[in-house]
């Protein structure tokens, strides 16, 4: 019987009601996987592939052959938009063979929870800190809810896979099928997978099952993809002759304001009429980017057709930008962070912009695969900017970094097909004293043994010793963040219930102080550190005039005005991979053209490169910028650049004469040093061949804290998870062999 035969006739029915002529490879391949084995299932396909009905039809029919007792398959979704979307297409797919379908988040109505918890049946849609609160608020109902939980499906799992968030979910699936005595298969969906083994393997953590991929052959997809290259103080760029480049891609819709910045004028002038998304790298520059191109509106005396989306903006701004995106017949441009990046269906999109490079390859595709729906191809605009080098600038400067990233990530991927592996060898304490905090709050008095059974017994602390895990106990004593009863057990003492009661204990990713801001009745969203009464602040795409701060209830009151001014909204860094350095290396190296590039590009391009010819910079990765004044270019990813600064100060500063350290991560490093070339890489091999403690690169009363909850886990754990899980220290001493090797 094929796959289709096998689904409930409900199903079948959906399949010609939409007029689909065939299953697609992804349906055919997951329905062969979830009706013929009992194992764990990871479904890899393009985006709009149709990996939700793939996962869901052959769910929902066995359900229909024989109805869970309970909530019967949980979905979890990373983002509040993404399960608002699905429940609307799953709730369609679910009515005729009446399975309910409930979504559980912080926007959803109380009611429609309490209608789930009456009646816990079909298919529950979550985010993971929804879940985490759920079984620390609702620790008694777990059996009743999901006693016959049968399949649990994450959606997106490659954007849990690179931080605590990944573990927090295993962990959340880990400690719900013991509290219901089940244990679910897994579903885990994605368009952007770098290894499929590593993931599978990851998906299938903590369970006594394996993990079927199946092979999806893709068929060959054409994208329309340009990247252009803009000086940010120069209106009129630079003239270059004749090049070869693309031509322009469509004629000018309209003329942007005189004296506009040209990479947003670029924007600008290639929205009007059309339904886009403009993707930026943070929340700051997401409000700056929206802010211009509104006021190029205003300039123009036309209607404002910009809308905004990020993490920061209150929920009626966020679904007022989603709703108008869906709506095929208002044509607006939506600026946008990571949060429209994920599978969110936002209607017939013609084209995507890319202000500056994203930071890996699976953002890239990610929001490539926005655009080219419903027949479209998918089209992205890169938009690279950078500041006019003065006349006088040093070499590092003058280099197209982000060009060269912009080119790298599209190459890595064209060449190769490859995006970044998930990285799972971290020592993760920030999450575990949140999963030991959320296990005690949730079962009340435990012994020490109880406690780390439980907590130590989830798969994703297999890399914490028993002994890490008392030092961590030792600690939360002392800071009375749990204390012990007089039988001896442990319970939550008064520091932590002021964690755990505040509701942002239930996530784990980082977040800065927040003040939520209001005009008259409306509220906007959040800042952090909002500027003083009398002040301005850019959020929601426009600028207001800070009237009134309330600091105990975290109030900010405002009126709105005209105007530019910076965002409040916290840092955003990036991650990159050693791969797209070596390919950024490798463009200015080769003397080659990419079909994509525009006319400025191909200029600042050759540019770069003639830099690199005159330099030598890509052939020897320490240059002499004059006198004793020296740039490094170690062709490193992030956290092995950070090893290799670190290295730098604290192995081999005093052997090296090295002064006045500045880096620009991940690409270069400047210094001034007393010695030669040869004996630079001399000095470099020796340390990095003497055996030493990772934790020698933490510097002397350090305490580098890089996730939410390292601020209440003892200093020396937080050393040793940083040295020990953050620093690539192998992948630096594997650079440092290889200029060792070419420099004997």
């Amino acid at each position: 019987m094929n796959v289709f035969d096998r689904y409930a006739p409900f199903i079948q029915d959906f399949i010609y009601r939409n007029n689909w002529e065939s299953l697609r490879a992804i349906q055919a391949a997951a329905g062969e996987a979830i009706f013929n084995t009992d194992e764990n299932v990871l479904l890899s396909a393009s985006t709009a592939s149709g990996k939700t009905e793939a996962a869901f039809f052959p769910i929902l029919t066995l359900f229909s052959e024989d109805m869970p007792r309970s909530v019967g398959a949980v979905y979890i979704g990373p983002l509040k938009a993404l399960i608002n979307d699905q429940f609307t297409r799953l709730s369609e797919l679910c009515e005729e063979a009446d399975i309910p379908v409930w979504h559980w988040h912080g926007d959803a109505a109380q009611s429609h929870k309490a209608k789930m918890l009456k009646n816990p049946s079909g298919i529950l849609q979550i985010t993971p800190e929804s879940l985490e609160a759920m079984l620390l608020r609702k620790h008694a109902l777990i059996p009743k809810l999901f006693g016959d939980l049968r399949f649990i499906v994450i959606d997106e799992v490659h954007s849990l896979m690179r931080g605590d968030r990944g573990g927090q979910t295993l962990c959340l699936i880990e400690r719900l099928s013991k509290l219901a005595g089940v244990e679910p298969r897994r579903i885990g969906l994605s368009a952007t997978i770098g290894d499929l083994e590593a993931t599978g393997e990851f998906l299938a953590a903590g369970t006594h099952r394996g993990t079927v991929i199946p092979r999806i052959e893709a068929k060959g997809t054409k994208w329309r993809l340009s990247m252009e290259h803009f000086y940010v103080s120069q209106q009129d760029q630079p003239e270059g002759g004749d090049v070869k480049a693309l031509p322009v891609l469509e004629e000018k819709t309209d003329t942007a304001p005189e004296h506009a910045d040209a990479g947003m004028g670029y924007i600008f002038e290639h929205t009007r009429g059309k339904k886009c998304l403009v993707f930026v790298n943070s929340r700051e520059e997401c409000e700056a980017v929206t802010t211009t191109l509104r006021s190029y509106c205003e300039a123009k005396h036309e209607p404002d057709r910009f809308l905004i989306h990020h993490g920061n903006l209150s929920a009626a701004y966020r679904e007022t930008a989603e709703a108008a995106m869906k709506d095929d017949d208002v044509y607006m441009t939506t600026c946008t962070t990571a949060t429209l990046e994920l599978g969110i269906d936002i209607g017939r999109l013609e084209r995507a912009f890319q202000v500056d490079a994203p930071f890996t390859v699976s953002s890239f595709l990610q929001r490539m695969g926005r655009t080219g729906r419903r027949g479209l191809p998918p089209e992205m605009w890169f938009v690279i900017r950078e500041e006019l080098p003065e006349p006088r600038s040093m070499l590092p400067e003058t280099v197209p970094w982000k060009l060269l990233q912009g080119i790298a990530l599209v190459q890595v991927y064209v060449e190769e097909r490859w995006v970044e592996p998930p990285k799972l060898d971290r020592l993760p304490f920030s999450l575990l004293y949140h999963q030991t905090m959320s296990t005690l709050a949730s079962n009340g008095e435990l012994t020490p043994a109880q406690l780390a059974s439980r907590v130590l017994s989830l798969k994703y602390f297999h890399r914490i010793s028993q002994d890490d895990f008392r030092v961590l106990l030792r600690h939360l004593l002392e800071t009375e963040h749990i204390q012990r009863t007089e039988e001896g057990g442990l319970i939550v003492g008064l520091a932590g219930e002021r964690v755990i009661n505040s509701f942002k204990f239930y996530a784990v990713f980082q977040e800065n102080e927040e003040y939520t801001v209001r005009w008259d009745s409306q509220e906007l969203g959040t800042v952090v550190s909002p500027p003083p009464v009398g002040e301005k602040l850019a959020i929601a795409g426009h600028v207001w005039l800070v009237e009134e701060i309330d600091h105990k209830r975290h109030l900010v009151y405002c009126e709105k005005i005209k105007g530019k001014v910076p965002a409040y909204f916290g840092d955003c860094p990036g991650d990159i991979n050693t791969k797209i350095l070596l390919r950024m290396r490798q463009v200015l190296r080769e003397d080659r053209s990419y079909p994509y590039l525009m006319k400025n590009a191909v200029l600042r391009l050759e540019q770069g490169r003639q830099s690199a010819r005159n330099s030598g910079m890509t052939d020897t990765p320490l240059v002499c910028l004059g006198g004793n004044m020296w740039a490094l270019f170690p062709w490193l990813g992030t956290y092995a650049f950070f090893a290799m600064e670190r290295f730098l100060k604290l192995r081999c500063a005093d052997r090296l004469g090295l002064r006045g350290m500045d880096s620009a991560r991940p690409y270069y490093i400047q210094f001034t040093m007393k010695v030669q070339p040869e004996e630079f890489f001399r000095i470099l091999a020796e340390e990095a061949q003497a055996e030493f403690d990772p934790l020698a690169l933490v510097y002397p009363n350090e305490v580098p804290m890089f996730e939410k909850y390292d601020q209440y886990v003892p200093p020396e754990l937080v050393r040793k998870g940083f040295a020990y899980g953050i620093l690539d220290i192998a992948g630096m001493k594997a650079r440092i062999r290889e200029w060792a090797e070419n420099n004997t």
